[in-house]
Parts: structure tokens; C-alpha cells; sequence
């Protein structure tokens, strides 16, 4: 066993980092330097840019942001709507639930369109009350809902959204980076994501990349001093790469080397097959196991896949749970109501032969757990 990572995590984020990544944080940094702000935050922003969309890369800005992911969230949707606009929330799972309650907590008008956990947006009614209902001027979606695994089809919600004049906003948190696509083809506005997920940094900042002209918009909007995202973008324009408060440096010098080794992998699309091939060869194994999906196949992703639990008296997820932990792995719990399931992440710096791996310590480990043999602490 690796003693420096006893395991590997196949979940969604945080994820599994390559030892150059973490490496890259051993050095100290000054917030104030232009070495840092120069040499390190500028081009991670410009880097961000070129990967959002190559169509069009100079109609848009990135701005960086501490804290986790949700605090990007709540940045760009407590900053971009304004006191009289109105948000529609697209949701299907937790993590498009949690963008409404970030609006119902800033006292944001909104109307949340719930399709459940199990199926993806309703379209049709989309379009319709976009048609009907003047008041919304923004309209936010999850691009991949972690709840399940599913992928939402962002140019046909696009379309709608855009043909009735809306401004776009996209939760791509587990998907940027992962998943090819371009901020100016899709034509979305906003879009939000992370620095230890699809580029394979560590946790402690996450990223808004924002149309300028949209974003031009926005003072005075905030309803928040430290999440404000157009100070935060003046600041880093002004500053030539400083920011407003402290900066988690280190994080960010790991999501700088990050971001060098997306660029020598192959870009996006080499990362998309990667771990298009870690979940195929996922499903693959469990369905042989006897391992069914939550999700149909067609509404996979190749970020995390749902597994419905075995029905077996002998089952018990924690005991499963910690044997693969023993054996390196470490998977997540189900998050699908009523739905006895769990998770297991193929994104990160994990690679086929590891998943191959897994499905010989989840056959190992069910074994144990179906004889009943081994105690657990």
C-alpha cells in the first residue's frame, strides 16, 4: 500500500491528485509578490479562459474565489441578479436544491423547476414559462448532477433559455474541465467550478468564468462584501492578478501545476476519454458483479455513477464501505431519496488499471461481507 495515499478516492471532489500536484505546494508564497500574482494567478486566469471556449476566449473573464465550491456558487448567483430581476432554478438533484436555498437565503425571487432526482429537466416546460413569465431574467442549471451521476443537456436548455432572452448561468462544478465544452457555443454567461475537481487540483478556491459585457453589469449587485464578484474581478484586473483578502496560496500554486498537467495529458478531450473509460470499464465490472445502476445508461456521465445496493440480508454498506477502504479505495454513500445506493467517482488521477483494480477488491470485499467473516472496528 502507498503509505504517502493509503487510498484512492473515487468520489467527485475532493479527488485523488498526482504527487507533482501536491508537491507543488511545499513552497511558501506572498500574496503581495508578482511572482505569485504574475507568475502564478494571471495565467491560471488566462488558462481558464482559453479552456472555456476557444470560439471566443476574448469575450470572456476568469475570477477566482476562496473558500469551497458552493462559495462560488453563492458568489455568482447573489452577485449577477439584481434586487428587481427573478432566478429560475433547473433542478434534479441535491446540488440544483442547494442553488435555490443559496436564493431563498440572499431573499432572491426565484421559482425552483423540480423534475426529481431520478429524471432530467422538463424541457417542454421550460420553454413555456420562460414564454410566459416576464418577470424571470436569469435561469441556473447543475451541469452535472452529482446526486445521480446524470448529465444535463446544457445547448438544448441553452437554446431555450437564450431564445427567450435570459441571462445563463451554469453550475459545472464536477464537470468543467472533464466534459468538452465551449462557454461561447452554449451560450452561457456564467459558469462556476472548482479547483479539486476536473483539473485535478486540492480544495480551497473555486472559479467564476464570466461574460464581460454581462458581468460589466453587475456592481453595486452584491449583496455580499467578500463574495462580490465584480470587486473580486476589478481587483484582480486592476491588481494584475492580486486579490481582495488572503489568498490560499498554496492551493493555488497546486492548481497552477494542475492546470500544466490537464495541458500535457492531451487537454479536455483526453481527460473525457480517460474517464469515459474508467466508468465504462466501472459499469462493466459491477454489472458483473450483479451491481445494478441508478440511471439508465444513457443518462450516465463519466464523473460518478449511482449502484443500487445488493438485496441481501448479509449487505451493510459500512462494513462494505470500510473493507475497500482496507483494500485502498475509498467510495461514496448514495444521496438519491429513497433509493438504497451508493456512488463511486471515476475522475481524478485515476486511471483504467485502477478501476480494474477496484473490481477485483469489490468482489474480494463482497465475498467477506456475504460469509460474514470479518469483524470490523
Amino acid at each position: 500500500m502507498n503509505t504517502e495515499n493509503p487510498y484512492l478516492l473515487l468520489t467527485p471532489g475532493p479527488l485523488s491528485t498526482s504527487p507533482t500536484v501536491r508537491q507543488a505546494m511545499l513552497q511558501d508564497w506572498c500574496t503581495w509578490d508578482d511572482d505569485y500574482n504574475l507568475g502564478v494567478v494571471t495565467p491560471i486566469r488566462e488558462a481558464l479562459v482559453n479552456l472555456a471556449s476557444t470560439l471566443a476566449p476574448e469575450k470572456f473573464t476568469a475570477v477566482l474565489m476562496q473558500g469551497s465550491g458552493t462559495f462560488s456558487v453563492e458568489s455568482m448567483i447573489t452577485s449577477v441578479v439584481p434586487k428587481d430581476g427573478k432566478l429560475l432554478v433547473i433542478a434534479n438533484g441535491v446540488y440544483g436544491n442547494r442553488l435555490a436555498e443559496i436564493a431563498n437565503y440572499a431573499e432572491i425571487d426565484h421559482e425552483v423547476h423540480d423534475t426529481g432526482e431520478l429524471a432530467g429537466p422538463d424541457l417542454n416546460r421550460l420553454s413555456m414559462v420562460l414564454a410566459e413569465e416576464s418577470a424571470i431574467t436569469h435561469v441556473v442549471v447543475v451541469h452535472n448532477e452529482t446526486t445521480t451521476g446524470m448529465m444535463n443537456p446544457l445547448e438544448e436548455i441553452s437554446n431555450i433559455v437564450k431564445s427567450a432572452g435570459k441571462v445563463f448561468l451554469v453550475d459545472s462544478m464536477s464537470a468543467f474541465g472533464g466534459v468538452p465544452l465551449d462557454m461561447e457555443e452554449l451560450q452561457i454567461d456564467y459558469l462556476v467550478s472548482s479547483a479539486n475537481k476536473c483539473i485535478q487540483g486540492v480544495p480551497g478556491f473555486g472559479f467564476l468564468i464570466c461574460r464581460i459585457t454581462e458581468l460589466e453589469k453587475t456592481q453595486g449587485i452584491a449583496r455580499s462584501l467578500s463574495m462580490d464578484l465584480y470587486a473580486q474581478w476589478r481587483g484582480m484586473e486592476d491588481g494584475k492578478g492580486k486579490w481582495r483578502f488572503t489568498s490560499p496560496t498554496h492551493t493555488v500554486r497546486a492548481f497552477y501545476q494542475a492546470i500544466k498537467e490537464l495541458d500535457e495529458e492531451g487537454g479536455v478531450a483526453a481527460r473525457y476519454a480517460r474517464y469515459s473509460e474508467n466508468q465504462r470499464r466501472l459499469v462493466e465490472g459491477m454489472e458483473r458483479l450483479g451491481f445494478g445502476c441508478v440511471l439508465p445508461k444513457q443518462s450516465h456521465s463519466p464523473i460518478i455513477t449511482g449502484f443500487l445496493n445488493p438485496e441481501s440480508a448479509d449487505y451493510d454498506f459500512k462494513k462494505f464501505y470500510e473493507l475497500l477502504k482496507e483494500e485502498g479505495f475509498v467510495i461514496y454513500p448514495g444521496k438519491v431519496t429513497g433509493v438504497d445506493s451508493f456512488r463511486i467517482g471515476t475522475i481524478g488521477h485515476v486511471y483504467p488499471e485502477d478501476i480494474d483494480r477496484l473490481i477485483i477488491a469489490i468482489e474480494k470485499s463482497m465475498y467477506w461481507v456475504n460469509q460474514g467473516a470479518r469483524a470490523l472496528a
